[in-house]
């Protein structure tokens, strides 16, 4: 029985951890062939190894800064050139920090959007025109219910976030004649950062255990991954502009996010 995404080529940025990895390695499982995009080269290359040994499937690491334009276009050109094609294109890289709206700077700002916007932005840009000559494409762009429910202290993450979900909105209403779907994702799952986070901040962290519905935090490949999968796949071709919530339902209600900051 052939698998889901068997032919299929995908470019995860940040893929060598949390969320990231755990997209990676379920489309892998699905047959597409994955090419990871990110700074830590060892990381990169380790996941990419485990990729081959694990799956079967053709993957390698390619070093980016996506905050770089020139990086994340030659990034697109090194998948296109080693595949021919990129259908699956998934935004993932990303970052925030916890600070008071009148402490950020216009460099935080700034940092900020070249991360969370503009690398997704160049990304998208790169990829067009080898997704519209394919007649096919699937893009996935990571949100964050920080922006959707504006949660405090992470104003920086939240407006680029949610600059970047319009973007992938509007993507998908012009880019929809020629076979290319655009989705964001909002996640609760943990990665190295969210651990670090939340053992930092342990009421928070238990505060909001107790208004997931699920009850628990998300496992990146088990539960991010496989709706993900869906979206790459041809069962996901009439999905476009959509939001998913891939969260214990945490989105219902909200949840209390209220980190430490400095005053």
């Amino acid at each position: 029985m052939a698998k889901l995404l068997e032919g299929r080529t995908a470019l995860v940025t940040g893929g060598g951890q949390g969320v990231g990895q755990g997209i990676a390695r379920a489309l892998a499982h699905a047959g597409a062939n994955v090419a990871i995009a990110q700074r830590k080269a060892d990381q990169g290359e380790e996941e990419a190894q485990y990729l081959r040994d694990t799956h079967g499937v053709d993957a390698f690491f390619i070093r980016t800064d996506v905050t770089q334009r020139a990086e994340v276009e030659a990034m697109v050109e090194a998948v296109h050139q080693r595949f021919g094609r990129l259908d699956i294109l998934v935004n993932n890289a990303g970052a925030s920090f916890p600070k008071r709206i009148e402490k950020h700077s216009d460099e935080d700002m700034e940092g900020s959007f070249a991360l969370n916007y503009y690398a997704v932005f160049w990304a998208m840009k790169a990829a067009f025109p080898i997704m519209k000559a394919q007649g096919y494409g699937r893009v996935i762009n990571l949100g964050s219910l920080n922006g959707v429910n504006a949660h405090m202290f992470t104003v920086a993450y939240n407006a680029s976030k949610e600059a970047m979900r319009a973007l992938t909105r509007t993507a998908a209403v012009e880019w929809g004649p020629h076979g290319i779907t655009c989705n964001t994702i909002c996640p609760s799952a943990t990665s190295p950062q969210a651990r670090d986070y939340f053992a930092a901040n342990p009421e928070m962290t238990q505060a909001i255990l107790q208004q997931v519905p699920a009850g628990r935090f998300g496992d990146a490949e088990k539960d991010i991954g496989p709706v993900a999968v869906f979206l790459a796949s041809e069962g996901g071709g009439y999905m476009s502009g959509n939001t998913l919530f891939a969260d214990g339902g945490a989105q219902v209600n909200g949840v209390a996010w209220r980190p430490e900051v400095e005053d």
